[in-house]
């Protein structure tokens, strides 16, 4: 049997809710973000084992955010924005504008550095910045794999519309649809809007299903959800959401369960406290020329250290 995050229900009477997760607000350097995942009695929903909300946030010109080089093992992460843009650069030489509806696809693997920033371009004239970041742990098999990256437009993902639904796929299989994003467990992952009074029926092939209402509410078996939290179902339930009188907008998520727990220390994932251990050792050595971690080309002037909290502890 696979492992499962929990198996106690965190919101009793919620009828096929297992788990209700309001989120946390987070700094981020100047910017708060609403962090859904990993909470205190959840630590994934299938694969997905960090959930941030960021925005709506606007900015005055000149204005934007600088999120600077820091590294990653152990998980990809996806960037997915409603509205705004912002540039991505990382260490596999990848250097791509994010805008709304594309999907940008980072494979950390055994270890990559990346940036996020508002171009000069954009902070010419005042902008905003809404979406979602999430991470998908690998599976243990995948961790070392190497770096990559993957950025598809918002043409090239599966775009499907009937009944006052409109769901666009961003990874994964769902709905009888398939997304291009290359991933290494079974997966799901889709922004879903819905006209008022419309039904959405979550894919029932999944074993870990949850939902993030990101505007307006939805009722699922008599309960209603407003904006900014996230229902993690029963495994092998049917579940039906209905939007509420103003609409919905959401993030349906989900896939098999992994094989055991992850470590989560900063920006790091891994099936092991030991290669958590390793990544922090190489990131504070500092060896970007030789090192397991290179900065990414065009942004590498300055980067984020490891929390004095974290650093590697001397041997006795």
């Amino acid at each position: 049997m696979s492992w499962n995050p929990t198996q106690a229900h965190d919101a009793p009477g919620l009828g096929p809710v297992e788990t209700l997760i309001i989120p946390r607000a987070r700094d981020i350097g100047g910017f708060e973000v609403k962090r859904a995942l990993p909470a205190p009695k959840r630590q994934m929903v299938g694969p997905f084992i960090f959930f941030d909300q960021v925005g709506p946030a606007e900015f005055l010109t000149g204005g934007g955010i600088d999120i600077r080089p820091h590294p990653h093992i152990g998980l990809a992460t996806v960037t997915y924005l409603y509205k705004g843009a912002f540039e991505h650069r990382d260490s596999t030489g990848a250097h791509q504008i994010v805008h709304p509806g594309a999907v940008n696809w980072m494979i950390a693997g055994s270890g990559v550095t990346h940036s996020e920033r508002t171009s000069r371009e954009m902070r010419a004239r005042p902008g905003s910045l809404f979406g979602i970041q999430t991470w998908v742990a690998l599976p243990e098999a995948e961790e070392d794999r190497a770096a990559s990256f993957e950025h598809h437009g918002k043409e090239a993902l599966p775009f499907l519309e009937a009944e006052g639904k409109e769901v666009r796929l961003i990874l994964g299989q769902a709905w009888g649809a398939r997304a291009p994003v290359k991933t290494f467990s079974e997966t799901f992952y889709a922004d879903v809007v819905l006209a008022p009074g419309a039904q959405l029926p979550l894919p029932d092939e999944h074993e870990d299903r949850g939902v993030y209402v990101v505007e307006g509410s939805v009722t699922v078996a008599g309960d209603t959800f407003e904006a900014g939290r996230m229902m993690v179902f029963r495994p092998g339930d049917r579940i039906s959401l209905s939007a509420g009188p103003q609409g919905a907008r959401l993030m349906a998520l989900g896939g098999a369960t992994l094989n055991g727990p992850r470590y989560v220390s900063w920006n790091f994932v891994a099936s092991s406290r030991e290669k958590i251990e390793a990544a922090k050792e190489a990131w504070v050595k500092g060896d970007f020329e030789h090192g397991r971690f290179r900065l990414p080309p065009g942004d590498g002037a300055e980067f984020i250290p490891l929390p004095e909290a974290l650093q590697p502890k001397a041997a006795p």
